[in-house]
This record gives C-alpha cells, structure tokens and sequence, in this order.
C-alpha cells in the first residue's frame, strides 16, 4: 500500500469544539438563513415520456451538442405550428 505523502486536510472540527446550536441565539440564526433547494417551479413544467425515434434522427440532433433534447421539442412545436 503507498503511503501519502502530504497529510490531507479535511477542515473537521472536533464536535467537542463545536458551538451549541440549541442555544438561542443559533437557533435565530439557523432559522434567519435563506433556505432554497433545487430549481424554482416553472409556470409550465415539461412531462417526461419515452418516445422511441429512429437513430439517425437521434445522431444529427445529438451531433449539435447540448441541448438536443430542448431543439427536438422546438422542432416538434414548429412542425404543430404548421399542421
């Protein structure tokens, strides 16, 4: 087995040093933080689905990098414009 050769620092603190947060003035604290999770809902979410396509159709919207899937749906949105 090799060894390191720098020790690593992890940043851990001993939980004996750490300050109690069920004291007053943390729990004003935790509770004042902003609390954001995730992504903010959209007014239209998409609906995930399987839809098989043949692999050449697939290869050429894949080969303009990201971002296939939202040019499939542009071009789905187009052709429903026109029909």
């Amino acid at each position: 087995m090799t060894a390191n050769s720098t020790p690593i620092k992890t940043g851990w603190k001993d939980p004996d040093d750490a300050p109690d947060l069920s004291l007053p003035e943390w729990a004003d604290r935790i509770n004042s933080a902003p609390f954001k999770r995730g992504r903010p809902n959209s007014d239209n979410p998409k609906t995930s689905t399987t839809i098989r396509l043949d692999s050449d159709i697939i290869d050429r919207f894949r080969a303009g990098g990201p971002g296939w899937q939202s040019r499939i749906n542009a071009a789905l949105r187009d052709w429903l414009a026109d029909h």
